[in-house]
């Protein structure tokens, strides 16, 4: 299988923010079950503390969410490695979808390891702050939409796996109609107090084999734009 390398500009860091850093936190996911070294290598690679406030950046690679405004966080390394793994299990998809760019640091974790890469925000702000971080990376194969997330991208589907980085208590409709037949979707989905990671897959005549994964916790999916 391909890992597709994200480029060596900006990767380097100081101190906290050091290779050494980098990797103390790669061997604790390793420690904590990530299994999949494609996912460890791209993480490694992936400078966290790019996609943090400044302030931040002694805790970039500790193993635990951060703030990044407007009421959203950049999630937990351990979060984000697993559930880059569950998507890639069966192989890597051609065409993903990702719903909640954030930070931008999932999608580019994405883009290491697949061909082409969309992602939906819906705070304005937010995908101004990702869009140039991409940039800056060399991130071709990503493309970008300021919209609901709950609308996913139509004109861009189907796609062969969706990601979604805030949970609902269910997975939208429209989103899953948006997978081609065989595709995966990973999400959490549940309450703000109970919320659980899903893997679900298309059997190839319209139904869906879902996988309860273990508990997470995420902001919740809201609709509309900011």
């Amino acid at each position: 299988m391909t890992v597709y390398p994200l480029p060596a500009s900006d990767l380097k860091g100081e101190g906290m923010t050091s290779q050494r850093a980098r990797d103390r936190l790669m061997t604790s996911l390793k420690e904590s079950g990530i299994r999949d070294a494609r996912v460890i290598d791209v993480m490694r690679s992936v400078p966290r503390h790019h996609f943090i406030d400044q302030a931040l950046h002694s805790r970039a690679y500790e193993n635990t969410a951060l703030p990044i405004g407007h009421g959203q966080t950049i999630s937990q390394p351990w979060v984000v490695a697993r559930m880059t793994e569950v998507l890639i299990e069966f192989g890597v998809p051609q065409r993903v979808l990702e719903i909640g760019t954030g930070s931008g640091y999932q999608a580019a974790v994405l883009a290491g390891l697949v061909p082409q890469l969309y992602t939906v925000e819906r705070i304005e702000e937010l995908l101004r702050q990702a869009r140039r971080r991409f940039r800056q990376l060399g991130l071709a194969n990503v493309r970008t939409r300021h919209d609901d997330g709950k609308l996913g991208w139509v004109d861009e589907a189907p796609f062969d796996a969706i990601m979604l980085t805030a949970a609902g208590d269910t997975v939208p409709t429209r989103i899953l109609d948006q997978l081609t037949p065989t595709g995966v979707l990973v999400a959490p989905v549940g309450s703000p107090s109970k919320q659980t990671l899903i893997r679900m897959r298309g059997d190839g005549n319209g139904d869906f084999i879902q996988e309860e994964l273990g508990p997470v916790s995420f902001v919740p999916l809201l609709g509309g734009i900011g």
